[in-house]
């Protein structure tokens, strides 16, 4: 019988339906038709062009990124018994051999390489002697300057589409508004394409963002509510990352950090132990995420402000990929705000790239200190316009209430006035709240007259009511002078009373509240056997050691619980199992059968 998209789903990857529009797109991708796929990670981008390539009779190529990523892929699709193989710089050169022998004899299926190694002349030639029936394109984002990681190597990819008119190109990323997506097009050279954009609000992730104030404490408290779960906290510089692992470390936590200074060796070992369960939290620069498909991530931390949307939504999407429950906490500072701004400004690249990175760095800015909907603030920066609330965010799940506060916004402007705007945000609350610090008398500010006008209000509230200020558009912050806070032309009409300001109220803090990961609650009210379950852990992590390769691949955690709650009986029922299919069935099934009976 002829293969279809429903056996090979089935069969080959263990799945009964496809997920979202993967269908839709799939149908798309086989009539031979350019697609862009914009799917959130973990939504199953990865199945829109497998499932075409063992469809087709010929050869699907497949550009991505990073090395640790095509190595994962690689070995999940071998695991389910597909042809595939990666070529990247890691290889010797009888490695290579043996992999062009087994293209050319027709025995692969789905070839993984660099955009570099596709960009090359040599490669290109050796591609049109081979029978391509598609191109996918991971990452898609990194070809626009618009995105949130343009690589120069992916403007080079369209030679595809000079060398190859005819073939199909299936171009899929996780993150791009409206504007990425248009220049994807055009700078991949795609013919009339199909767009498919997926929703982009992620259910089981709770958005929750903070100023930066004690974020090590609050870290602390954090870890303490979500033990055993596996952890990523991003940090903005190198240093950061070595600073605050060590703090952790001193805590007694299992982990370790991440970043491009350290040698190759150790940060693939480092990789590994995070996806072996060995650590269970990783302090990391954006260098460390883009090649993680660890299903078990349960939260993730920015420490300090991410430079866009796009790449906080993109690496929030490392929690929760196996659509449980998981958390997102962002600190946020003025601090966090200059330092970025101070990085695009003092960068090499073009005046047109500034502007479009400074334009998202404020918008990234807004976010943190947005008193409405995050989610909504998300959807509506990717083009998802919707106004009800997603209850899964803590200005959902814990609404401000709405103060009038023209009055404090009058005293912040006074004050700005009166110091000629020659006040950081800072200094503006030591003005505020009287306080008498040697740098506040050595500016003379006991003197001017708004001095300790605001002192009925704590440091943290005159933070949110400033924000809130800025993002009103009252005041607003020079960042290009040494982030002053400085007047605006609505400043005088709050001063005549010409415009009321109002203010969400401050909110404590309190401890984030963790959604259940416990058994009973996890997979829909999924009851299953835990000791079971912990069977599994340990024997999927003894064999992943002997096979040198991350746990999650043999079997994912998701995968397991079912197994452990349906506990079938023979290979018809394993079979069933969602993640099973015939290539895991032949591998494992016997053993797995054997525990259940055990």
């Amino acid at each position: 019988m002829p293969l279809t998209k429903e056996s090979i789903l089935q069969e080959v990857f263990g799945y009964s339906a496809f997920r979202l529009n993967q269908g839709q797109i799939i149908d798309t991708v086989l009539s031979g038709k350019d697609t862009l796929v914009i799917m959130p990670t973990g939504g199953g981008k990865s199945l829109c062009y497998q499932v075409p390539a063992l469809v087709l009779d010929g050869l699907t190529v497949v550009i991505s990124p990073l090395i640790a990523l095509m190595m994962d892929q690689v070995a999940a699709l071998k695991q389910n018994g597909v042809a595939a193989e990666a070529i990247n710089s890691n290889l010797s050169m009888e490695q290579r051999q043996a992999i062009h022998a087994d293209i050319n004899a027709g025995k692969i299926k789905l070839l993984y390489v660099s955009p570099e190694k596709l960009g090359s002349d040599g490669f290109i030639r050796f591609l049109t002697s081979l029978d391509v029936q598609l191109f996918a394109i991971d990452e898609a984002h990194c070809v626009s300057t618009w995105g949130n990681d343009f690589r120069p190597d992916y403007v080079k990819l369209k030679v595809i589409k000079q060398q190859f008119p005819d073939t199909p190109i299936v171009a899929l990323t996780a993150t791009a508004d409206s504007t990425t997506q248009d220049d994807i097009i055009v700078q991949l050279g795609l013919a009339q394409p199909e767009k498919f954009v997926s929703s982009f609000e992620r259910k089981n992730i709770t958005l929750h963002a903070k100023p930066g104030k004690n974020r090590v404490g609050e870290i602390l408290d954090f870890i303490d509510d979500h033990q055993d779960e596996a952890g990523i906290i991003y940090c903005l510089s190198r240093k950061g990352t070595e600073t605050l692992a060590e703090k952790l470390s001193d805590q007694g936590l299992q982990v370790d950090y991440y970043h491009a200074g350290r040698s190759s060796d150790e940060r693939n070992a480092v990789q590994q132990k995070f996806q072996a369960d060995e650590i269970d939290i990783i302090c990391a620069t954006i260098a460390f995420g883009m090649g993680i498909d660890k299903p078990n991530i349960r939260w993730v931390i920015h420490y300090n402000m991410p430079k866009n949307l796009e790449g906080y939504y993109q690496e929030i999407g490392r929690a929760g990929r196996d659509g449980g429950p998981a958390t997102a906490l962002l600190f946020y500072s003025w601090g966090d705000m200059s330092q970025l701004m101070r990085f695009v400004n003092e960068s090499d690249a073009n005046q047109h790239f500034k502007y479009i990175q400074t334009a998202k760095l404020e918008r990234m800015w807004q976010f943190a200190n947005a008193a409405s909907c995050r989610t909504n603030f998300i959807l509506n920066y990717f083009g998802e316009y919707r106004t009800e609330g997603c209850g899964h965010c803590d200005n959902c799940l814990r609404p401000p209430k709405y103060i009038e506060g023209s009055t404090y916004a009058k005293m912040a402007i006074s004050g700005v006035i009166r110091t000629q705007e020659s006040l950081n945000s800072s200094l503006l609350m030591d003005l505020l709240k009287g306080s008498y610090k040697q740098e506040a008398k050595d500016l003379g500010l006991p003197s001017i007259k708004t001095f300790g006008a605001g002192r009925a209000l704590s440091y943290p509230e005159w933070t949110s009511y400033l924000n809130q200020m800025i993002n009103q558009g009252v005041l607003r912050v020079d960042f290009q002078d040494k982030s002053k806070i400085k007047t605006t032309p609505l400043s005088a009409s709050v001063l005549q009373d010409e415009l009321t300001i109002d203010l969400a109220a401050h909110k404590k803090y309190e401890k984030i509240e963790k959604k259940s990961t416990k058994p009973k609650a996890d997979l829909d009210n999924l009851v299953y056997d835990a000791a079971l379950f912990e069977k599994f852990r340990s024997w999927r992590l003894q064999l992943a050691k002997e096979m040198k390769m991350p746990p999650y691949i043999i079997l994912n955690d998701r995968t397991m619980k079912l197994i452990c709650a349906e506990l079938p009986q023979n290979e018809k029922e394993l079979l069933a199992i969602e993640g099973i299919g015939k290539g895991k069935l032949e591998k494992y099934g016997e053993t797995i059968l054997k525990k259940i009976r055990g």
